[in-house]
């Protein structure tokens, strides 16, 4: 019998939750770098979103998530039937996202599109791959906002179009461009040239679940 490996633990995240609008039905907010969404299995990974978001909002549900390290504006539900609603919009892709990143290296082309599936990688858990026979479709619109010097980075705009898991960071590679600070999939250089994962998402556009109206919501990027 083989030893089990030893649980990831995430270290703790002193920053706090900001709170960027709120009704009685929705909150928006600015999640922080390096916080989970969800509380992970391991009773030493319980600090998330989630759990502090319930201790003044009890009913509060999360409509989607972002990853450990990416900052920005997450959409949450305040009673399951408003969960219910955006989640549909979610699924329907009547909802637009924008994140900004930082990119290693000079992308050429001042705009364009990555379209390429993605699938669980089996034997790299909890990594994902590019795969043209298992894979699920993925495309992501990018824009280049700058291009800086000392180091070659490039600052985009990107607009996914389905949301699977890691797939900016997949199709970042992809384009030959590591997102900075990506621990999974960056090469080392890009990786150590900052120090947190460099993806954040600074646009949420969604009808409200109860007016209708349509909402943008912004979260500025902090770098």
């Amino acid at each position: 019998m083989q030893p089990q490996a030893d649980p990831f633990i995430v270290p703790f995240c002193d920053e706090q939750i900001e709170v960027l609008y709120q009704d009685e039905h929705i909150l928006l907010i600015n999640k922080p770098t390096r916080l989970l969404s969800l509380s992970g299995k391991h009773p030493l990974n319980k600090d998330s979103v989630h759990y502090r978001l319930v201790q003044d909002f009890p009913s509060a549900t999360l409509v989607h998530r972002l990853d450990f390290g990416t900052s920005g504006i997450m959409l949450v539900a305040l009673n399951k039937a408003v969960n219910g609603l955006l989640t549909k919009q979610f699924q329907a892709r009547t909802t637009h996202k924008n994140y900004t990143a930082l990119l290693h290296g000079h992308v050429l082309s001042d705009e364009g599109y990555v379209d390429f599936p993605i699938a669980k990688d089996r034997a790299n858990f909890p990594l994902q791959k590019i795969c043209t026979e298992e894979g699920k479709t993925a495309f992501t619109q990018y824009q280049v906002l700058e291009r800086l010097v000392s180091p070659n980075i490039t600052r985009v705009c990107f607009k996914p179009v389905s949301g699977r898991t890691h797939q900016l960071r997949i199709h970042s590679r992809a384009m030959g461009h590591s997102i900075l600070g990506c621990d999974l999939y960056a090469c080392d250089e890009a990786f150590f040239l900052a120090e947190r994962l460099m993806l954040h998402a600074h646009l949420l556009e969604f009808d409200h679940p109860v007016s209708g109206e349509r909402i943008i919501g912004q979260c500025p990027c902090p770098f």
